[in-house]
């Protein structure tokens, strides 16, 4: 008979009577945080050596990821997404500018606002980019079971600050991913169309 009050099976952690995690907990989730950095080392290993060759690092990668599939973004929105300072974000919009990779204009209805675009040298980047990262996930999502693939996502939500959450679910099932718990199976795309998005 299994013995489901083992750590392996506990449905959420345990604490003391003072609130805090007990020491088991403590270790059980440590490994998750060393999942977590493992998996995002990789994840972002490939494209970190592409944007290497260029002397861009992760902080370029974000600003172009967003300003390339959300062309038009306010550059406070930007702001607000990336939750870095004016000044972070002045020096790498700088550098995206100078060298090519996004254009600034002003807005039409207020021409106050600074409105970001990819130049055609910036949407071939991002989309080399996102070739190599959406590559990864979908070798990942086809080793797992599709029933399980809405359980990772939420997991992934859930980590999501909770402002962003109902935007976040939003794109997803406007992706035709499913997170809701009762989601049906076959959710999953096929690996190798989704290898070539991108």
């Amino acid at each position: 008979m299994t013995d489901t009050n083992t750590t392996a099976h506990r449905a959420s952690p345990v604490v003391s009577g003072d609130g805090k995690l007990i020491e088991s907990e403590l270790q059980r989730l440590t490994s998750v945080v060393e999942l977590i950095f493992f998996a995002y080392r990789d994840f972002t290993g490939e494209s970190d050596a592409a944007l290497k060759q260029l002397n861009f690092g992760r902080a370029h990668h974000r600003v172009l990821h967003f300003v390339t599939w959300r062309p038009g973004l306010r550059v406070a929105d930007l702001l607000d997404i990336l939750k870095i300072t004016k000044q972070s974000l002045a020096r790498v919009l700088k550098q995206l500018i100078d060298r090519g990779f996004v254009v600034q204009e002003a807005g039409v209805a207020d021409r106050r606002e600074r409105r970001l675009y990819p130049s055609p040298e910036g949407q071939k980047l991002a989309e080399q980019l996102r070739a190599l990262q959406t590559k990864r996930i979908a070798r990942a999502l086809n080793e797992i079971e599709p029933q399980a693939q809405g359980g990772a996502l939420r997991f992934l939500l859930a980590l999501t600050a909770p402002a962003d959450k109902v935007n976040l679910e939003q794109s997803l099932k406007s992706a035709g991913m499913d997170v809701s718990a009762d989601a049906p199976p076959g959710q999953r795309r096929d690996a190798k169309s989704t290898a070539k998005v991108g």
